[in-house]
């Protein structure tokens, strides 16, 4: 089995490349298990009790809003989370350990030390104010944005931890054959 990490910025387009690699095996997508870990009432009780949100309804906006308003919010919020995304990731590992190709598509990859986990990373990289369009154009904001860009590594460091950075700033065929490129030297 070859477990392949997929990183890079903010909307640079590591779900798309997760979807293109999904074909030959499957994804792990940390953003899915938070979303899923925010559909659970157990976790969205904890979060409320921990940090004091009467309703917890509407949990995300509210902790959006905590996060624009204390910068520190962010780091306790990763550390309740980030432990429950790495338990996901090693059953994730088991269930397929006899796959060809698994796809991990972790964006803190980097950040959070993990690239002993895999045996290739491929950075998916784009430039700033393209990857801003492409957060917009899905709803957010450039404040948002922001907060979650200085949350990452600069594109350069990110670069010396990976063994392929594959540029997404083109079209989805150009991203697919980059892709698909690298990915047929292991086959």
């Amino acid at each position: 089995m070859k477990r392949i990490g997929i990183t890079g910025t903010v909307a640079s387009g590591k779900s798309t490349a997760s979807k293109i690699l999904g074909q030959r095996g499957p994804v792990f997508s940390a953003d899915n298990i938070v979303k899923k870990l925010y559909t659970q009432d157990k976790f969205k009780r904890y979060i409320s009790k921990k940090f004091e949100i009467k309703n917890y309804s509407n949990i995300k906006n509210l902790i959006k809003k905590k996060i624009l308003g204390d910068k520190t919010f962010f780091r306790k919020l990763e550390k309740i989370i980030h432990p429950l995304v790495r338990k996901e990731m090693v059953n994730f590992a088991k269930k397929h350990k006899n796959k060809e190709f698994t796809f991990f598509e972790i964006p803190l990859l980097v950040e959070s030390r993990l690239m002993k986990n895999f045996d290739k990373i491929f950075f998916i990289k784009a430039k700033k104010s393209l990857r801003l369009k492409r957060f917009k154009k899905k709803g957010g904001d450039k404040v948002f944005f922001n907060i979650l860009n200085k949350k990452q590594l600069s594109d350069k460091k990110k670069e010396k931890y990976c063994d392929y950075v594959v540029v997404n700033e083109k079209n989805l065929n150009i991203l697919k054959k980059n892709l698909l490129d690298i990915l047929n030297k292991y086959e």
